[in-house]
């Protein structure tokens, strides 16, 4: 599904335009980024869970020469899948 074909469903099953969905999304999307970049979690009822992942500095090897190569740290957006979803899915 495309992001106008969401917005489109979205904006079918509510009162609102087609413009402020979008607003609407673009703002969520903005306040996730914020709660992330704050080690926040953002959980979505009915879909899951927004969380940050570390991982750690580590050498790693390149494939072509074989020579060590340093990999800095760095955090990794993560999204968990909630129960309620994945039971939804395997009826």
């Amino acid at each position: 599904m495309k992001q106008s074909d969401l917005i489109a469903q979205i904006a079918l099953g509510s009162a609102q335009s087609k413009t402020a969905v979008e607003a609407m999304l673009k703002t969520m999307a903005d306040a996730v980024t914020t709660a992330l970049n704050n080690d926040d979690e953002v959980t979505l009822p009915g879909l899951g869970k927004f969380s940050v992942k570390h991982k750690d500095a580590r050498t790693g090897r390149n494939p072509k020469t074989g020579g060590a190569v340093d990999i800095p740290a760095k955090r990794s957006p993560h999204f968990g899948v909630s129960k309620t979803l994945k039971d939804a899915l395997n009826k």
